[in-house]
């Protein structure tokens, strides 16, 4: 059977088990995170403001924000594990914990007592959902920029087979064309080149293992129910930017601070700091600046 006629059932039941398990290392499902040290920019004075970026990018991704956040708040801009400048452990190391893990033990430890605001981006967004529900006192509010939350059940096919194909494929190639996929019509084509480009440089244990656990197996919070009962443990201030209406719809009762708010973005595509970056940086500062 080819990929292309993998029925939906087929998919699920895949996604459910060996997608769940054999995407990963066996020494990564029940390993204890072992923080790396980040590479890391700072500047600015103010108010606390991490930025966390996605899947295979680095930190340059926010280079349309930095000029407007710089100036306004203390801002710390984040190479994940594997991406960028920073460390690339060995294969078995990218669960979500552990990236949350570095993060935990960055704010925790160079700037013990204080709190931060994380705007995440992809999968950054769903790294900073996570720490706010672990570690609400470092942590004053969340902002995900379409973070890798809230996607209803029926994704999980769709993510399954991706993961699936980024075990058995070439990552240079299934990323870029799954990139393809969420970019809107207007986004410029040196945008899709420099995001394609990159994952051609990345490590590909990294490209790997760290896409699927967002998504499928026992411990995903990036869809369906899974997604809604962990949102809802999150009372931290949240805003979160999405492209689909009906997935705005579905999010928005799931936030209990009164300065929550989801919002559905039109003329954008996965990259919406990108594609509209003086709408989102207005429209991010303006959040801060209430809550």
């Amino acid at each position: 059977m080819t990929n292309t006629d993998l029925s939906r059932r087929s998919l699920l039941g895949f996604v459910g088990g060996a997608i769940a398990m054999a995407s990963l290392p066996v020494n990564a499902i029940a390993a204890t995170p072992s923080p790396v040290k980040l590479f890391t920019t700072e500047s600015g004075k103010g108010r606390n403001v991490m930025l966390l970026h996605g899947w295979t990018a680095e930190g340059e991704d926010w280079i349309w924000q930095l000029p407007v956040l710089e100036p306004r708040y203390r801002t710390v801009t984040v190479d994940l594990r594997g991406h960028g400048r920073s460390p690339v452990p060995p294969s078995g190391h990218y669960l979500p914990g552990d990236y949350v893990a570095d993060i935990e033990a960055l704010i925790a430890g160079r700037y013990k007592g204080e709190r931060f605001i994380l705007i995440g981006h992809s999968m950054g967004g769903q790294i900073a959902a996570r720490l706010a529900a672990r570690r609400p006192d470092l942590i004053e509010a969340v902002v995900s920029v379409d973070g890798s939350l809230g996607f209803s059940a029926e994704t999980v096919s769709l993510f399954g087979k991706v993961a699936h194909d980024l075990q058995t494929g070439d990552p240079a190639t299934v990323a870029p064309a799954l990139f393809e996929s969420v970019y809107d019509k207007a986004t410029p084509a040196a945008l899709r080149r420099w995001h394609a480009r990159r994952v051609q440089g990345m490590p590909a244990h990294v490209v790997r293992e760290s896409f699927g656990p967002l998504f499928v197996g026992p411990d995903q919070v990036g869809t369906g129910a899974q997604s809604e009962q962990f949102l809802k443990s999150v009372k931290t201030p949240f805003y979160h930017l999405c492209r689909d209406p009906e997935q705005a719809r579905r999010m928005q009762p799931w936030f209990s601070h009164s300065a929550s708010k989801v919002e559905a973005w039109d003329h954008v595509g996965h990259w919406v700091m990108q594609d509209r970056p003086d709408d989102v940086n207005a429209a991010i500062t303006a959040w801060i600046d209430q809550i």
